[in-house]
């Protein structure tokens, strides 16, 4: 007979002990981890896609007859899009520490396919400014319901490498975005103004498969408990303990692990969340903060609009744009697969401060190198690739040290909160900067926000190294004591 849990209810006074975070941590690799991965993790895949397209197809849309896009334009859609992410990542980020991880990560892919598929029959530049709010809006709220769920159900010691590598198949969905791209824009196949709709059609559509894949991905047990309802919690863990020893025939005994005493509780305050990020953890504020907008800047201002310096300052074809995004998704994609494990040994603060100080100073020198006119198409591509190698392990990163470090009452919140300022200080004025500095026709113009880039990475670089934490390999709870542990 299996080895029942200990008796955990809650006291009179509400106060009950727990031992699902060890339980959870001490797992050996599972399909169900696989099974969290392929499910939650796919949101990147998704994203990366949506903001390949439009960078992609950035010369179709402003070639469209029906939608004649400037370059203006393209980079305030890219924007409209970025604030939505924005919005949706405060509102669903909010909800998802109230409601669970669960009910927030269906309905967000779901406004994502709806959003997505009706950008495919946008007919101005204020429709298509619109459905790009929305589906930035899907994507914003899924980074607080997916991050969460994802550092709360992967056991610590493989918490680093699998947050990162989820992060980076950002870059597997712009790679399929880029060969998407090529397919769509080819004449022979689709009209001018057609292509570029069924991208967005065909690529909203994928959605659903996410959210039948989605529905095998319990509640966080670590939400639940802090609910509580630890019964339910500790239900759901003997499950996958179950398919442990089923899949590894070892024995998962129950005696000696730590536990956790807690106070149930049903709702975190908007006060108790800014004193904890203010008060509590100041410098892992500011870190968080720093980290995430200066990544945002980066990679909205480049990637957003590399397809307007491909067309305007090299000659390149709109439909031959993304043979040369492909390999810069690659490189991006190859980074966190990489470099993800050295987080886990070397450890987060000195690789987030390595990876961001290497791209800063890449950055600067292909700016300056661009300026001059000593780099080709090919060139270009191919110093981006490298740059965002390290860039793109090192945001990947800042994504998980926004979620691990805070309390796990309000760490969907705290990941929104960061996202959210991080983007709205970076992100959206990133493309629309870009855009403007593009439709100059000037090297030098493009030059000044390539330095400005760099050189916000750079002061990244610093800060991460100053302030950072080494959180890898340890418990949630132990890098971040939840809100409700008992006195």
């Amino acid at each position: 007979m299996a080895e029942q849990p200990p008796d955990r209810r809650p006291s009179a006074r509400g106060i009950f002990t727990t031992d699902v975070p060890a339980r959870l941590d001490r797992l050996p690799w599972t399909r169900f981890h696989w099974l969290v991965v392929v499910a939650l993790g796919i949101t990147w895949i998704l994203d990366g896609l949506e903001v390949t397209l439009v960078g992609s197809l950035a010369g179709a849309i402003e070639q469209s007859p029906t939608l004649a896009l400037s370059a203006t334009e393209i980079g305030l859609v890219a924007s409209a899009y970025v604030a939505g992410a924005v919005t949706g990542a405060l509102g669903f980020g909010r909800l998802t520490d109230r409601y669970g991880r669960k009910p927030m990560f269906t309905a967000t892919v779901a406004v994502y396919l709806v959003a997505t598929v009706s950008t495919g029959f946008a007919w101005d530049f204020w429709s298509f400014a619109f459905f790009r709010f929305m589906t930035g809006a899907g994507i914003g709220g899924e980074y607080a319901a997916v991050n969460s769920a994802v550092q709360e159900l992967i056991p610590a010691r493989w918490r680093g490498v699998t947050d990162i590598a989820i992060n980076g198949t950002f870059w597997l969905g712009a790679a399929l975005g880029a060969l998407a791209s090529v397919i769509v824009l080819d004449p022979d196949l689709f009209a001018p103004d057609v292509g570029w709709r069924v991208a967005f059609i065909v690529g909203g559509s994928l959605a659903l498969v996410v959210i039948w894949l989605r529905r095998w991905v319990p509640e966080s047990p670590r939400w639940l408990m802090t609910h509580g309802r630890p019964e339910e919690a500790e239900r759901i863990v003997a499950g996958i303990e179950a398919t442990a020893r089923r899949s590894h025939g070892i024995a998962l005994p129950l005696a000696g692990l730590p536990t956790i005493a807690l106070v149930a509780r049903q709702h975190t305050s908007l006060a108790e969340v800014a004193r904890t990020l203010l008060r509590d953890y100041p410098s892992r504020t500011i870190l968080g903060l720093t980290l995430m907008a200066t990544q945002a800047f980066c990679y909205n201002a480049v990637f957003f609009t590399y397809a307007l310096i491909l067309t305007r300052f090299y000659g390149v074809a709109a439909a031959d744009v993304g043979w040369f995004i492909l390999p810069f998704a690659l490189g991006n994609l190859a980074g966190p697969l990489t470099l993800g494990r050295l987080f886990d040994t070397v450890g987060r603060r000195i690789m987030i401060a390595l990876t961001y100080g290497l791209a800063g100073i890449l950055m600067v020198a292909t700016g300056a190198a661009f300026a001059a006119g000593l780099l080709g198409a090919t060139a270009l591509t191919a110093a981006w690739t490298t740059i965002f190698f390290f860039a793109s392990a090192g945001a990947s990163a800042a994504y998980l040290t926004v979620g691990e470090c805070f309390p796990l009452e309000i760490r969907a919140m705290a990941i929104a909160i960061f996202y959210a300022v991080g983007t709205a200080l970076g992100g959206i004025s990133g493309p629309a900067l870009f855009g403007v500095l593009i439709e100059s026709g000037s090297r030098i113009e493009v030059l000044w926000g390539y330095l400005l880039g760099g050189g916000l990475m750079l002061v990244a670089s610093v800060v991460a190294f100053r302030l950072g934490i080494a959180a890898e390999c340890r418990p949630l709870e132990e890098v971040a004591p939840p809100l409700s542990r008992a006195p």
